[in-house]
């Protein structure tokens, strides 16, 4: 059922922060041409999260970390490494990661961000994987997070209602081949690169080039109908393929958490793995589209649901700019 390692990762503890401001899409009818009516058929979204002012995603890293830190029983000093999983850091230099360090006491680790857009969680994982396969590290702490609100244009009426802020973590610890993380991949097709972007900042386009803010180049921007597509069919594939090389039926699954991007792709991948409405875990009605927080956030709500309990099979699949998309099978 594992894929050849001898040692592999668990998730031995969990952890989120959601900002306290919630923006439904009645609030959203006031600011841009919608309606809830409309937004609801598209997406399935009721409501999202946005961080108040002078809150950053640092501060929401912090939180969930602890938070996961504390459900896992492991001192902060214990941890080897932290990964930060983000879209949307505070700044180009240094990484978020490296701001939270001293926040959250884990001055033993080394720190790093990982850009993977919505696909960076699944990434992250696949990355503190191989540092405790191999021995390099014990505690490694994995955290997806995003201020998607702040790189959101509030005119652009096809993007500004799917988007949220938020926080998720996870402690991986090592654990014998055949529990924990019994299976992981990833993909990579960077020819659809444009399907879902945010141009400015960047080198080309600079921060604080007029060309770049007439143009809108700092938000972020997609090609909704052909993103859905290729989500779909991608998540899919990459989901059942999975399942094949570990020898599991999708009826075997007890729960699937895919990225809450989209009801409509949630439903839509569910019913091409034949997966009943009882396997698939959705909160996108509350949270939105929380980029690289979205599975761990899922992960923590299906635990307080009873949805997910330990030694329950769990797949998740992200899908994501790049283009991207991973997934994990775990015995929770």
């Amino acid at each position: 059922m594992h894929d050849g390692f001898q040692t592999t990762a668990r998730i031995a503890g969990l952890g989120r922060f959601l900002p306290e401001k919630i923006v439904t899409n009645q609030d959203l009818e006031k600011i841009v041409d919608t309606s809830d009516e409309w937004i609801t058929t598209r997406t399935g979204i009721k409501e999202r999260r946005k961080v108040a002012e002078g809150e950053a995603l640092v501060d929401l890293v912090v939180r969930a970390g602890k938070a996961a830190l504390e459900d896992a029983g492991v001192e902060a000093e214990a941890v080897d490494l932290l990964i930060v999983a983000t879209a949307t850091p505070d700044q180009p230099i240094p990484a978020t990661s490296a701001i939270a360090q001293p926040q959250l006491g884990v001055v033993n680790a080394a720190c790093f961000d990982l850009s993977a857009a919505c696909s960076g969680f699944t990434y992250s994982l696949n990355v503190a994987r191989q540092f405790i396969a191999t021995g390099t590290a014990k505690n490694v702490l994995v955290i997806g997070a995003e201020c998607l609100t702040r790189y959101t244009n509030w005119d652009d009426r096809k993007t500004c209602v799917l988007f949220g802020d938020g926080a998720g973590a996870v402690l991986l610890q090592p654990s014998p081949a055949g529990e924990g993380i019994l299976q992981i991949d990833w993909r990579t097709d960077g020819t659809w690169a444009d399907f879902i972007s945010m141009p400015g900042g960047g080198s080309r386009f600079p921060p604080g080039s007029q060309e770049s803010l007439d143009q809108g180049l700092p938000f972020i921007r997609m090609r909704g109908n052909e993103t859905f597509k290729v989500a779909v069919r991608a998540m899919t594939g990459l989901s059942l393929d999975l399942l094949k090389r570990a020898g599991v039926q999708p009826g075997d699954l007890d729960l699937f958490i895919p990225h809450q991007a989209n009801l409509r792709i949630i439903q839509a991948v569910g019913k091409r793995m034949k997966l009943s409405d009882e396997q698939v875990y959705t909160n996108v009605q509350r949270f939105g589209n929380t980029s690289a927080a979205s599975i761990p956030l899922a992960m923590v709500d299906a635990v307080e649901d009873g949805r997910l309990k330990r030694g329950d099979l769990l797949l998740i699949t992200a899908f994501g700019g790049g283009l991207t998309w991973g997934s994990a099978l775990i015995r929770f």
